[in-house]
């Protein structure tokens, strides 16, 4: 019997990862952003998405305070960036050491029906969501807060039947789900188009955003 060789030519790569001392500096962090935002003048005047009721977007400049917490965040969501972006280039440790790394970071705070619509981050490379608290869990909801990713291979379900209806990951049809644990960190290309469903939980969905673009020192 002839075995065929299957692979994804068109692959989309995806990657995660999880802090080691999440507990600890999620409650740090969630102490910090509630309190910023209470505060007032930290919010995103220019906002490029229609801003929707229970939803809170800070502006772009996160990484830059000068907190541990946030600085601490930074360099672990940098850290899982760099080898993700090392690996999939194959990128040696000198080139790696002249990668400049370009950033937009905010955080958003969405309370009971707030959520996000599809959109993309067009002029990056790669985004990032950091997970720090993925708010209450809704039994009669499980979509609830959840990030939706969606199939980029937009014909992909034009013609189902029994030979392509059933296909396992990473060839399945439609959209993807993640349902965040707190301290976890998901990566993508900016070019996927995502969305968050409306969170019904009764406290408060928090995570930490951002989109980069990179430049070889030298080239």
């Amino acid at each position: 019997m002839i075995e065929p060789n299957i692979y994804p030519p068109f692959a989309v790569p995806f990657a995660d990862a999880m802090h080691p001392e999440a507990t600890a500096l999620n409650a740090q962090l969630k102490a910090l952003l509630l309190q910023r935002e209470s505060e007032g003048g930290f919010g995103n005047p220019n906002p490029s998405l229609p801003q929707q009721r229970g939803v809170f977007e800070s502006d772009f400049t996160l990484f830059a305070w000068q907190e541990p917490a946030i600085q601490r965040l930074r360099e672990f969501c940098w850290s899982v960036l760099g080898r993700t972006v090392q690996h999939l280039n194959g990128y040696d440790d000198g080139q790696m050491r002249r990668l400049q790394i370009f950033s937009h970071t905010w955080y958003h705070v969405t309370r009971r029906g707030g959520f996000t619509i599809t959109h993309t981050h067009p002029m990056a490379s790669w985004s990032g969501v950091y997970c720090v608290s993925p708010g209450e869990e809704v039994p009669d909801q499980p979509e609830s807060g959840v990030l939706r990713f969606h199939n980029p291979h937009g014909y992909s379900n034009m013609f189902l039947d029994a030979g392509n209806a059933r296909l396992a990951m990473p060839y399945q049809h439609g959209t993807w789900n993640l349902r965040f644990k707190g301290g976890q960190l998901v990566l993508f290309p900016s070019w996927v188009q995502h969305e968050v469903l409306p969170f019904f939980g009764n406290d408060e969905r928090i995570t930490v955003a951002f989109n980069c673009w990179f430049q070889m020192r030298g080239a």
